[in-house]
């Protein structure tokens, strides 16, 4: 299997050690825009070699796209146009729909396999790359049915060569549910960052930030280059995530300010997440059964 991962940073070059040591790839290629990481990629070995596009796309029998989505979204028409029949194409974007709809006519739509696997770090680059980030994490396929089915399952059998569950799913629910879970993590991060740093002794603060403050903010270092555009193709339901968090917000300030007794009985809700996270909820474990069944080969 001959395999060209386009974006050599924490995504691609994580998924290039996966698929290199599971064997399903047999060969990587590269591309990447900054010469610099395509150097850093070969030398650590992520990639056999570094070749532009058309000359990296026209030897794939997979090719991988992990570049923000605003460059997927601009690059996914040309490399559906320069590919062969027999060749699939997937992305890795945190985002769908505006993908999925900028090639919706494309004659080789159906070389396309839309997908999302729900894992990272705030780190960036190739040194970034981490062997097993993928493992026993869950990878999102979007509309699924416009995919031809020998491309479907090439990426099903990719995910779980990395040892990952699949979620299939539409392009707008997965934009829904990942700006609840994924992208208002980051924008609360990016704002409490800020509000730190808004305080005039912030120096003093940060010398006294303890494991809590740095696990919290830690997102807000991931890289605006990425995280931007993501903001900018989901805006209508990251808005109305942080419209729900804000709301959350608000009532929790008002019960600090006026009404002891609702800021327990708030924090004691949320601490109903420890068992829904830890898989304790019978409600939750129903639907992972669900999803274990009826979304998962």
């Amino acid at each position: 299997m001959n395999v060209t991962v386009i974006g050599l940073g924490l995504i691609g070059g994580s998924m290039a050690k996966d698929l290199r040591k599971s064997g399903f790839a047999t060969a990587v290629t590269g591309v990447d825009s900054n010469r610099a990481h395509g150097e850093k990629a070969e030398k650590l070995g992520l990639v056999d070699q570094v070749l532009p596009l058309d000359a990296a796309v026209e030897k794939a029998d997979l090719v991988i796209m992990a570049i923000p989505v605003d460059k997927i979204k601009s690059l996914l028409p040309q490399v559906l146009d320069l590919v062969s029949d027999r060749t699939t194409v997937t992305d890795m974007g945190s985002t769908k729909k505006e993908l999925c709809d900028g090639v919706e006519n494309h004659p080789k739509r159906r070389n396309y396999v839309p997908a999302h696997p729900m894992s990272g770090t705030e780190n960036s680059g190739p040194e970034a790359a981490l062997e097993g980030l993928f493992t026993n994490k869950i990878a999102i396929i979007c509309d699924h049915e416009k995919s031809g089915p020998q491309h479907l399952a090439l990426i099903e059998k990719m995910f779980q060569s990395m040892g990952m569950d699949i979620a299939y799913m539409s392009a707008d629910e997965q934009d829904h549910s990942t700006a609840f879970i994924s992208h208002l993590p980051h924008a609360a991060a990016y704002a409490l960052a800020n509000a730190v740093q808004d305080k005039e002794d912030r120096s003093i603060i940060f010398d006294l930030a303890s494991g809590g403050f740095r696990s919290t903010v830690r997102l807000a270092k991931s890289a605006p280059s990425m995280w931007g555009p993501i903001f900018q193709q989901n805006k209508g339901y990251v808005v109305e995530s942080l419209e729900v968090y804000i709301k959350h917000l608000v009532d929790f300030k008002e019960s600090i300010q006026h009404d002891e007794k609702r800021m327990y009985e708030l924090m004691n809700k949320a601490n109903n997440i420890r068992s829904i996270l830890g898989g304790e909820n019978p409600s939750l474990i129903k639907n992972e059964e669900k999803i274990v069944k009826f979304y998962t080969k």
